[in-house]
């Protein structure tokens, strides 16, 4: 079976090539699976192992490839120049070289070079996110497909709590990282609706990732998701205030007040089964920390990507720290990304991964409040938000690492890198044609002050609906 598998990705890539270039029109569904399949991959099974290590304790367990992968390969290939001048490129290079550099210092070096594989088919969908981001109407199909994937997460988390399961965790192998993933969904879906999108599939995708993140029941999930969605609602009006946008707003307030109560009772089922003791979560946290900068502490250039289990265990980190001697324990990460990053790839990697979070809120967030009547702005200011709570969530999460959440956070990097290109690339040409004045108010930087669905949309679309997001000013 696994060889099957691995003929038919390698016969993807050719196939999907074709059909991305024969047929531009469908691409829409090329957009749209950018969306989903981050979501659905896993419980499809369309991904492959080329080298399995299945049984390595590490989070990278071999070379995989995914129909995701050969899907971005194709849609940068369609693209014009997809890597020229492309904003926070060299953020997620810098990171990835400082990984690669983690190689020459590992022990597995076989098992640390395939973190280094996993970012190269992230920077793929970054690329190809980006390369499509300033395309009418390919934002709001990617978000299509999001919301797509939130639905199906949301429908499996409702049968297990049905099923008796009291935190569930959807296809996902942990509802903590679901619960992550769906940052990614809930915030930038979110940001489309305070701009004006009325599609029912993007208000389904936002109620349905927050029913799923309440059924997961992990604290860090819910808290961070009423932080993010807060702080969107605050930024959102600060940058241009509507009437459409305190509707949203009151509507997300009767959202959270009905999930509301959903959390409470699957925490309270949680606590109540005893899955949080004084010795459980928190306590164990604090002993991976302490086994984490221990090693970071004997390693400053790190022990190499993808090995901190194996060496917390193996040179008695993890026994010194009071990690408790079983296999759930020992065979877990240390729950604050910042101290693994560090711990594996030192401060070279430490420094990046930082840097990499840092650097995408500060562009995503300028470009938004730079071009307050550009309506792309606004699913950039949900997108960088977005990974603004990721980064917070990560002081107490590791599972940022896991290539499906680094998937769902190339689509938001792509997202902000496209929409910055693509109006850099419109002011120039606006300077160098010298059009004449627009007969209708509302244009800033050559960009028209539209809702963020007639943006997205077709023109005829558009027409009909009149409302929409990211479609550059008609010339």
């Amino acid at each position: 079976m696994r060889i099957l598998g691995i003929l038919l990705i390698l016969a993807s890539l050719p196939g999907l090539i074709w059909w991305v270039r024969a047929f531009p029109q469908h691409r829409k569904w090329a957009y749209f699976a950018i969306g989903a399949l981050p979501f659905t991959m896993s419980f499809a099974n369309l991904d492959v192992a080329f080298i399995n290590w299945a049984t390595w304790p590490g989070f990278a367990r071999g070379l995989i490839v995914s129909i995701l992968d050969t899907l971005a390969i194709a849609i940068i290939l369609a693209a014009r120049a997809p890597f020229r001048r492309l904003p926070l490129l060299g953020a997620l290079g810098a990171y990835l070289a400082a990984v690669t550099v983690s190689v020459f210092v590992s022990h597995q070096w076989e098992s640390s070079s395939f973190y280094v594989f996993q970012l190269l088919r992230v920077i793929l969908v970054f690329v190809a996110v980006a390369s499509v981001a300033g395309k009418p109407g390919a934002v709001r199909w990617i978000a299509f497909g999001l919301a797509a994937g939130a639905i199906f997460q949301g429908l499996v988390t409702i049968e297990q709590r049905m099923s008796g399961m009291v935190q569930a965790t959807g296809t996902m192998a942990h509802q903590n990282l679901l619960g992550l993933m769906l940052h990614f969904v809930t915030l930038p879906l979110l940001a489309l609706l305070l701009a004006g999108e009325r599609s029912k599939l993007i208000m389904a995708g936002v109620v349905a990732s927050l029913v799923a993140v309440a059924l997961g029941a992990s604290r860090g999930a819910v808290a961070f998701v009423a932080v993010g969605i807060a702080l969107l609602l605050i930024l959102s009006l600060a940058r241009r205030m509507t009437p459409h946008k305190w509707k949203i707003v009151g509507l997300a307030v009767l959202s959270l007040g009905i999930v509301g109560p959903v959390a409470a009772t699957s925490f309270g089922e949680r606590f109540a089964r005893g899955a949080s003791t004084a010795l459980g979560p928190d306590g164990e946290r604090q002993a991976f920390e302490r086994a984490a900068k221990a090693i970071w502490r004997d390693h400053p250039m790190g022990v190499g990507a993808n090995q901190y289990v194996v060496i917390a265990n193996s040179q008695g980190y993890s026994q010194k720290a009071g990690v408790v001697w079983n296999y759930n324990s020992r065979s877990a990460h240390v729950h604050n990304i910042y101290l693994l990053a560090a711990a594996e790839t030192g401060w070279l990697g430490l420094l990046t991964l930082i840097f990499l979070f840092a650097w995408s809120v500060i562009r995503g967030l300028a470009f938004a409040f730079m071009h307050r009547r550009d309506s792309r702005g606004d699913i950039v200011l949900g997108a960088s938000v977005a990974i603004l709570v990721t980064a917070l969530h990560s002081l107490w999460e590791w599972v940022f690492i896991v290539y499906f959440t680094q998937y769902v956070f190339a689509i938001a990097l792509g997202i902000i890198a496209g929409c910055i290109r693509q109006a850099k690339l419109e002011r120039r040409h606006k300077t160098i044609r010298k059009p004449p004045p627009a007969s209708s108010g509302g244009q800033q930087d050559g960009l028209v002050d539209t809702p963020a669905a007639a943006l997205t949309m077709g023109r005829g679309s558009a027409r009909r609906r009149g409302s929409g997001a990211l479609r550059p000013a008609r010339r």
